[in-house]
This record gives C-alpha cells, structure tokens and sequence, in this order.
C-alpha cells in the first residue's frame, strides 16, 4: 500500500530507492522541458493504475517520492502539453510513456493487428495503459565477491563479436533449459571453447531491452540483431533463462562475473544514434511523448533528421540526452562491471550537427574517472552528410576499419590492389590512423561481422540471398567483394572447395597477424553459415543460430594456432607502437628489401614480411607454383596444416595464403 507522498530528488533520474528522514521510499524523477504536466502511473499486479501529480523541479526535473512501493511494481508517465509540430512538440496523456531511465521493462510493445496498433498511435485519444510497455522498479543485490576485470592492454586484446542467444542455442553440450541465455554464455562449455579458441574479449551484440518494429511484427519475424533499442538501461530478458532464484539483472551479472574469473572482458554493443520511438508515423513509446524536441536532431519543421536510417537520431547536444548517455554508461560499468562498449553509428553521438571529435560525450566519457580506463569502439560512420568519420574519432576510442575489411577481401579474393595497399592494412593502416596520439591498436582489423556475410558464406555465394527477411532481397551490402570461386553455394566440388579453404585461411590469417586489434565474427573459425543471407538480422531461427553440429575441425584448428602464434609475436603483443625497423623488414619474392616497383606492381604475386626478426609471414596469392628467397637461417613451419616446400632458403608453395614460419 502506498504511504507517505513528498516532494523527490531530481538525482537520479529514474526509479531509485531513497531512505528519507528515516524512511524508505522510493524516488521517480524525469526530464520534460516542455510538458505541462505529467503523472506517475504505478500499476498494481491486478492492473489497476494509480495516478500522483510530480513536482517540476529546476533543470525540467519532475520528481516525487512515495513511501509503501514494493520491488517490482510497474510504472510509467503521462505527460500533458501543448501541441506545436512545427517546434517538434507534441504530448497525448491518453498514452503511458515508458521511463527513459527504466532498468527492467515488463513487455515488448505488440502491435501485429490494427487494433493493437491503434493504441499506439500517438494522434488519438485512445487509452493505452493497458498494453504499454511499463518500467519497473527493482533492486541492486548482487554480491560480486570480489569481482576484477582481466583488463587486457589493447595490444594483447583480440575480440570476439557474438550474440548471446546465437551463440549457445544449438551447443548440445551446454543444458537445453541454459540454451540461449546469459547462463548459456557462461556455462563451462562455452567458456572452455572460448578459452581453448584463445580470444580475450567478448563483444555482445546489443543485451540492452529493445522492441521489435511495427514492419517485422506485420511479417512474423523479430528483431534478433536487437539494435532497436527501447530500454538501453534494462537488461533485455529474452535471453534469460528464467530459472527459480534468478532474474535477468542478476544472471547478467553473474555471466560478468563468471567470464571475467576466466579471463575475458565483456564489451557491450551500445545503441545512442536512435531510438524505438522512430518516425513520427511509428508507435511511440517513450523520449517523443515526453519532450521530442529535447531528444532528437530536428529540421526547422520540426521533422527528424534520419542520419540513422531508423527514423531519427538523439541529440548529444542537449544537456539532458547528453547526461542520459552519459548515465547509462556509468550504469553498466558501476552496476555490470562491463569492460568497455561499442558504438553503432557511432558518428552521430559527436554531432554537433557536424562531427566533433572533441563532442561533449567523448570529453564526458575521458573524464569520467569511471569510465575513462575503460574500452571504447567506434563504428566510425553514419548515413547523413559528412557521416564516414574513420580514424578521426578520439585517441582512446579504437574503430572498425572497414577500409581493411574491403582491400583485404579485394587482395585474395579478387588478387585487386597492390603490395603497398596491403601492408598499409597490414601495419594496422597508418595512413589512416597514424596522427595525433592515436596508436595501432585503433585499427580494429575484421574480416567479416554480424554485418554482412559470414567468412564461409563470403568466399561460397556471389550473391545475396536475402529472401527470408521479406524485402525482395533488396536489402543488406550489394557490393561485399565476395567471391564463390565458380558455383553457386554448397558443393562437393574438390576443386572449388580447395580454394574456398585457402582463401578463408587467408582470409583468416591477415585479420589475426595483423598489426592493431583483431575481431573475429563468431563462427567464422570453423565455417558457420547463414545460408548467404547477408543482412540477417530479422533471423531468429537457424539461419543465424551457430550449428556446432557443422564444425569444420581442420579449420578451427587453424583458428586457434593462429591465435596462439599472434600472441607469441612482441612486434603485436609486446607494446602498442606504430612499427619500426627493428619490429619488421618487408622482402619480395626474391629476398631483397621491397622497391618502390615491387609496392606499386599491381599484378605482383606476393612477397615476405619479418618480424621480430624471428617470424616470417609469406604472403602469396598464386595458385600457380612459386618460389620464394628466404632470409638466411632455418625456418621451420609454425603450422603443419600449411602446405609448402623448405629446402634450405628457398620455399615452394602453390596455393594462395599467408604462410607463417620461425626460426
């Protein structure tokens, strides 16, 4: 039963728990500038709705503290106010608006008939309490133990992108009822393949709660990828297994927890360039029906600045969405002890409306004595003007190059470019990244990512085949420089099946031998398929779920020797400097230093990299016998899976890759 009602703390924001004079209670505060009025709305467990005026405050808090709420009781706000489209205001207290700051929702927003969208839409009087996602109030209990991060230096960091119900759904090894969720990710199979792999640093596609979009409900699919975030403080708990005792919030944490005591770092992919709420003819849920205006980049007429593709984009600018960033990052750190976050479209959080690398958020996170150790990605681009930002990002931040991914896939798949193009992509792209303070471990090196094919589908489809996700195959890339090498998807052909090997190991090879900071598509390292769908993010089924089942061995063993070999190597691992003579020498075929011909000869065959003046990497992309002078002493194979000829100094190989040799 509700007590005593009092004026609230501005601080924080959202639902917290306050002991006043004595008393414990709990507080409500929100941001709205422009609203009038609004009302909390506590929702009892039968549904009734029970409604209290806030107080506006300074800074367009409005706040209020109630004595007698029960953990676990759901609330929302309605907010009241004039209408002023041509400002981009517009409020409708017929509608509940779910707390910005919410740390648990009750509900995905459903709206796969019309009725149901109906009350979603923001233009009429219709009452919506009733199937409005609702927040609700829980409590921080966990007991850590202890819990320390590995905190890898970034030049000992190799990255692991992956989605945690894709990852364990179809792993027998792991308990039918933990497939899929938190506790499948930290179930002694999963960690011990991880361990074995020899990654360091899990990258979760995003775990935050998020709602699936009005065009995928209409076709029965869902938002698997999860990058239409609602809630980005809530824990989403369609990946939590559900067991007796546990809740998402404390199953997360004791994923953190269980993941770090086996020494990898858990990044969080974070979603800040839009949100759920859409376009203006979208369900509105949330940030539009409290204060649009203060949220969202709008144009004089009060429209969105779509510079996401997902029909707006936050405004980093206002102080009240910059301190919600700011406050959710701290929140996963403080509350999750996650190591780092990677950010979608990450250019528009430094627009001020043009990029800033030196935007309030990015001078926020460096001196945040919380958040300034911690690892920040960039996905350096978005799709307004000016949008593609690689390698201007600040100097902490490391980004996704996909300038590596592209002129990589061209050099063996399409033998396009020359040797100076991929050695600049080799020494983690200088010519992109070498400035300021910026060091090699800002070139984050992939091959492949949840965007896009997979490494298998890469070198096994030519084109896209995206039907399933209902679009007539016109979404994902068109261009991804992929290759087939003849046939169409799947085959038995020996011939065709060889090569398809070798370039994947290739492939493989550069991306994890590369100067900077590697990232490996999970999956990748023995050979998961998306059936050539390119763009699967609707696909919560087999088509992305990894098939452990599938597990090309010879290739995973290739995997992990690789990895084991980088971390040998003090010109990657040892230190985070751009290299000098000392760390590599570049030889061609014949083993004299490379000349400006051999950079620039386009239809060069290959030539050698040394470093540490103890490791050779042969780089060649023919399939036709070659010979290669090498450096005086004995070089022995680092890996018995390749296949090529020592006889003294001189090396015969006939498949295309990246040879690797010691000495």
């Amino acid at each position: 039963m509700i007590g005593r009602v009092r004026n609230g703390m501005a601080q924080p924001l959202g639902a917290s728990i306050q002991v006043i004079e004595g008393q414990c209670g709990v507080n409500f505060a929100v941001f709205s500038e422009h609203a009038a009025m609004i009302e909390l709305c506590l929702f009892s467990y039968r549904g009734k709705e029970h409604r209290f005026k806030m107080i506006k405050g300074q800074d367009h808090i409005w706040s209020l503290w109630l004595a007698g709420v029960e953990i676990g009781i759901k609330y929302g706000f309605r907010a009241y106010g004039e209408d002023k489209p041509q400002q981009g205001i517009s409020f409708n207290p017929q509608k509940v608006m779910l707390d910005p700051y919410a740390k648990a929702v009750d509900s995905k927003p459903c709206y796969q008939t019309d009725k149901q969208l109906m009350l979603f839409d923001f233009a009429n009087e219709l009452d919506n309490h009733e199937v409005a996602p609702k927040a609700v109030v829980i409590a921080d209990d966990f007991d850590w133990q202890g819990d320390q991060s590995p905190d890898y230096p970034w030049a000992q960091t190799i990255i692991y992108e992956l989605h945690v119900k894709g990852f364990s759904q179809l792993n027998p090894n792991i308990p039918e009822e933990l497939r899929g969720s938190y506790a499948g990710l930290a179930h002694p199979a999963s960690v011990n393949y991880l361990k074995k792999l020899g990654v360091t640093a899990l990258e979760l596609m995003p775990v935050a709660f998020h709602a699936d979009e009005l065009h995928l409900q209409r076709r029965g699919l869902s938002n698997y990828w999860g990058y239409n975030l609602l809630a980005p403080f809530a824990v989403d708990n369609r990946y939590w297994s559900g067991r007796k005792g546990t809740t998402p919030e404390s199953e997360f944490k004791q994923m953190v927890k269980t993941l770090h005591q086996a020494g990898f770092e858990v990044i969080l992919d974070v979603v800040f360039n839009h949100t759920a709420d859409s376009d203006w003819w979208q369900p509105t849920l949330s940030q539009r029906g409290l204060d649009n205006a203060n949220y969202y980049w709008l144009t004089e007429n009060g429209e969105y600045h779509n510079w996401s593709g997902c029909g707006n984009a936050l405004n980093l600018t206002k102080p009240n969405t910059l301190q919600w960033v700011h406050d959710c990052l701290r929140y996963w750190v403080d509350t999750f002890h996650v190591d780092g976050f990677r950010f979608d479209l990450a250019t528009i959080i430094g627009r001020e409306p043009e990029f800033n690398r030196y935007a309030a958020i990015f001078e926020r996170i460096a001196n945040d004595p919380v958040l300034k150790d911690k690892k920040y990605i960039a996905e350096p681009w978005d799709i307004g003007w000016g949008g593609y930002q690689l390698g201007n990002f600040p100097d902490y931040f490391a980004e996704w190059n996909d300038r590596f991914r592209d002129d990589i896939r061209r050099f063996w798949l399409h033998n396009q470019g020359n040797m100076g193009l991929f050695a600049q992509r080799f020494s983690a792209s200088a010519d992109i990244f070498q400035h300021d303070q910026k060091r090699p471990s800002a070139s984050i090196n992939y091959i492949c990512s949840h965007d896009g094919f997979t490494l298998h589908d890469l070198v096994s489809y030519q084109q896209k085949h995206n039907w399933a996700n209902g679009e007539e195959n016109r979404d994902g890339h068109g261009e991804s420089y992929n290759n087939n090498f003849g046939i169409e998807g799947e085959t038995e052909q020996a011939d065709i099946l060889q090569q398809r090997q070798a370039a994947k190991r290739a492939l493989l090879a550069t991306a994890l031998l590369a100067n900077g900071t590697p990232m490996l598509l999970a999956g990748d390292e023995f050979g998961h398929s998306q059936q050539g769908n390119n763009n699967a993010y609707c696909q919560d089924n087999e088509i992305t779920w990894i098939d452990w089942s599938q597990q090309d061995q010879q290739l995973l063993a290739y995997s992990r020797a690789i990895i084991q070999i980088r971390k040998q190597i003090t010109a990657l691992c040892g230190h985070n400097d751009w290299w000098n003579d000392n760390d590599v020498q570049w030889l061609n075929q014949a083993g004299q230093a490379m000349s400006i011909a051999d950079w620039e000869d386009g239809s060069g065959v290959g030539f050698q990299i040394q470093l540490d003046d103890k490791w050779l990497f042969i780089v060649n992309r023919s399939a036709q016998q070659q010979d290669f002078n090498l450096p005086q002493g004995t070089w022995r194979h680092a890996i018995s899976q390749q296949t090529m000829t020592v006889e003294g100094n001189n090396l015969k190989v006939s498949t295309v890759g990246l040879y690797i040799l010691y000495r």
